[in-house]
């Protein structure tokens, strides 16, 4: 049995160490006291505010726009239009050639007359008071020459063409053997197709911006997840070198991927603050950020699987038909995590993308592994059901010894000890196997679980790192905080690598004038930053034993670095010890300092010899009203394989987060574009439907000890994005063994069971 650890009984003991410890978050007291500075919160001398006035239609062009009456409202200061918006480059092809493009390419705003999807910014109108600015945004007088568009995704599944790659840079397609013959073969089928439905974001903070010029220097405060390629974006935009473009964004309320790339409040922004020569603010309200802000597109996923009667995959195929826009395409690599996670010597996985005339779809938390497993790990339930089979059984009975398609090593697999720990904590022997049979009173129960897999990545980092004479040290990155605990961690991180307790360690974020991180996405920000800080102390204090050793008057002078420790703040080199900070202010009083550096993990050895990914396992339990069809959350239970654990407490909160996203793809989350207009229709909170805390239930978070001595120097692999990866899928499979009704129509709301509710179950 695998060592099992929670947030609860990890080491307390200040001298074990500081990496893992659940200790509270270092950015938490200035959150909760409203100290914190987001984005829309910064507040400059003589700033202004604008509004944004988003297009009425969803194809066509401006026939005609009237802001004279805006013009003369009182306090308003400027009304941007395509006829008096400064140039800007064009926006260029809809596929880029690689995949920096993707986040560094020019976004103009307002450079045409031309409306590309519904509620596209047509308007920007700059005033003393936000009040003002939108009072008179809503004096507009627009006049379209509308055209038809492409808005239904369903009737247009034929016009599906093959792209180039997927996001992430991931191969489109991939065969393996002859899954045809398999297929045909196989004794026991399963052939079957499910749809997920556009999704979006909706961090709690909205994307805002705060634009200043001094002279020609660009100054953005802005909530942005990675900062080099907002500043990469905007200079691109704008026409300016990156080095006049500083991006500030050192607290985040949420981004979930929609904040890796400049939108137009950014770039409205900055072009509205060179016009006036002041300063400009501007946010998107939460009803713009539904066209604005990118989104999860709709998809409709045929999963088949061949096994023999003993449950052994004979084949595997899983085909993607996504929604992208006519502009510019996105392919989420839904398929890919396929490749990776089951035994079959034939596969097959595709994309294919269906162009619609709406904005870009973006990376949404777990792009490609959220939407996927929904549908694969359903499929592998179905699967298990006709097999007769336990679903832990199946799976384990299509245990990978290597990585199915590369042909490689795991760097680190326990997949199965996920499942079998689950199985353990969650009682899941008390599952009965057949649907409908368990009940409490009028309320069916049903028992569920699936896989989880997200792929490992890291990318390109440095840090920079000074020790002062009080033997106090302070961190530069230019990583973000999304929420996620970021300023702890690498504060953690610091410490234990030299010795010294959290108290002396300060961690500066958010910056671009800072060494240039990776930022947060993708579930790399820990492993990559983190990664680039530990390599900087390390250099840091081979520069200290350096300086002791060479300086005469140090008590470590001539003494022999190789048996040199850092610990409880002071270093130890064989029988002689010295306090850190006595030791700095004797041999630097003016202080040292290194910088440290990782290489992306595509470029490096470990990456290209071995299969790195982190796994899980989901259960879940729901019971669902024999009267109404309502489903309710009982019980949920995630056990996680992810490395090194860097601090459990904020760990277990990514996976709870994960858990909720999971529950709200399964039962709520739902954008309604409609076909006749390409609105979305219910384009708020009010309408949109996300887990409230009513909706959770009991919730577990288990991690398994691992460390993965493969990913980084850290043994830290990917975790946020892990906790939504099969959660989804886990709740569907739960309503299916309450009530015999499997819907392959996300979200599974009550009208879709009750309409099928077998007569037994009522």
């Amino acid at each position: 049995m695998a060592k099992t650890m929670t947030s609860e009984n990890r080491p307390s003991d200040p001298h074990s160490g500081a990496i893992g410890r659940p200790i509270d978050r270092i950015d938490g007291p200035l959150k909760v006291t409203g100290r914190a500075t987001y984005a829309y919160e910064n507040a400059l001398k003589d700033m202004a505010y604008g509004c944004i006035l988003g297009a009425a239609i969803a194809k066509g062009r401006i026939a005609e726009i009237e802001t004279a009456e805006a013009e003369r409202t009182p306090g308003v200061l400027l009304v941007m239009t395509h006829r008096n918006a400064p140039a800007q480059p064009d926006f260029g092809p809809a596929v880029t050639p690689t995949v920096p493009e993707v986040f560094t390419r020019a976004r103009p705003a307002l450079n045409s007359r031309w409306v590309r999807y519904c509620d596209e910014p047509i308007a920007l109108v700059v005033a003393e008071t936000f009040e003002a600015a939108r009072a008179a945004a809503g004096l507009i007088s627009v006049r379209y020459d509308a055209e038809p568009g492409r808005y239904d995704f369903r009737m247009r599944v034929a016009e599906a063409y093959a792209p180039k790659r997927t996001n992430a840079g991931l191969e489109t397609d991939s065969v393996i053997g002859d899954f045809e013959s398999a297929f045909a073969a196989a004794p026991v089928k399963i052939d079957t197709a499910y749809r997920t439905p556009f999704e979006h974001h909706n961090p709690m903070e909205p994307h805002a911006t705060l634009a200043a010029w001094s002279g020609n220097e660009l100054t953005i405060h802005t909530s942005a997840q990675t900062l080099a390629n907002f500043r990469a974006g905007v200079a691109s935009t704008l026409g300016i070198p990156p080095e006049r473009v500083r991006i500030v964004s050192p607290f985040i309320g949420g981004g979930f991927g929609c904040k890796l790339i400049a939108h137009a409040d950014t770039i409205l922004a900055a072009l509205a603050a060179q016009a006036l020569q002041r300063p400009v603010k501007i946010a998107l309200t939460r009803q713009q950020m539904f066209a604005n802000a990118g989104h999860r597109a709709e998809m409709i996923q045929q999963v088949r699987l061949g096994a023999d009667n003993d449950g052994r995959l004979a084949g595997i195929s899983h085909d993607v038909w996504s929604v992208t826009s006519s502009f510019e395409e996105y392919c989420e690599q839904t398929a890919a995590f396929t490749r990776s996670l089951y035994a079959a010597p034939n596969r097959i996985t595709r994309h294919r993308l269906v162009p619609l005339d709406i904005n870009r779809g973006e990376w949404m938390r777990s792009p490609g592994e959220a939407p996927g497993m929904l549908a694969f790990e359903c499929a592998m339930d179905e699967l298990a059901e006709r097999l007769s089979l336990d679903p832990i059984e199946l799976r384990t009975r299509n245990e990978p010894a290597q990585d199915p398609e590369r042909g490689v090593p795991f760097s680190t697999r326990n997949l199965v000890a996920c499942m079998e720990e689950g199985a353990r904590r969650f009682g899941w022997q008390r599952r009965d196997p057949t649907p409908g049979r368990t009940r409490e009173g009028r309320k069916l129960i049903g028992y569920g679980m699936a896989a989880a897999i997200r792929p490992n990545y890291i990318g390109a980092a440095k840090a920079r790192v000074a020790i002062d004479r009080n033997g106090q040290v302070t961190a530069w990155l230019d990583m973000t905080d999304i929420g996620t605990g970021t300023y702890t961690i690498l504060t953690q991180i610091a410490a234990e690598s030299l010795g010294l307790p959290i108290a002396s360690v300060k961690v500066r974020l958010g910056d671009s004038r800072f060494p240039r991180t990776a930022g947060s996405g993708g579930s790399w920000g820990a492993a990559s930053a983190g990664s680039a800080l530990y390599n900087a102390c390390n250099a840091l204090k081979q520069r200290i034993l350096e300086a002791a050793r060479s300086s005469e008057a140090s008590p470590l002078h001539g003494a022999n670095a190789t048996e040199a420790s850092f610990a409880d703040g002071q270093v130890r080199v064989g029988q002689r010890l010295a306090s850190l900070a006595d030791l700095i202010a004797e041999i630097a009083p003016d202080g040292l300092e290194a910088e440290g550096s990782v290489a992306a993990g595509a470029t490096t050895e470990s990456y290209k010899a071995y299969s790195q990914h982190s796994y899980g396992a989901h259960f879940a339990e729901v019971e669902v009203d024999c009267d109404t069809s309502e489903i309710r959350m009982r019980r949920m239970l995630a056990v996680m394989a992810a490395g090194r654990i860097l601090n459990a407490k904020t760990a277990r909160s990514q996976i709870l987060g994960g858990m909720a996203w999971g529950i709200g793809a399964a039962l709520m989350e739902e954008t309604v574009l409609d076909p006749r207009s390409g609105h979305f229709v219910n384009h708020d909170l009010a309408e949109y439907h996300v887990p409230v805390n009513g909706d959770i239930a009991e919730m577990e978070v288990v991690f398994l000890e691992e460390h993965d001595d493969k990913a980084n120097p850290l043994g830290a692999k990917g975790l946020g994005e892990l906790g939504v990866c099969g959660a989804g899928a886990a709740v569907a499979n739960a309503v299916y063994n309450a009530t015999g009704v499997r819907v392959r129509e996300f979200p599974i709301t009550l009208d879709k069971v009750l309409a099928a509710l077998p007569l037994t179950a009522i």
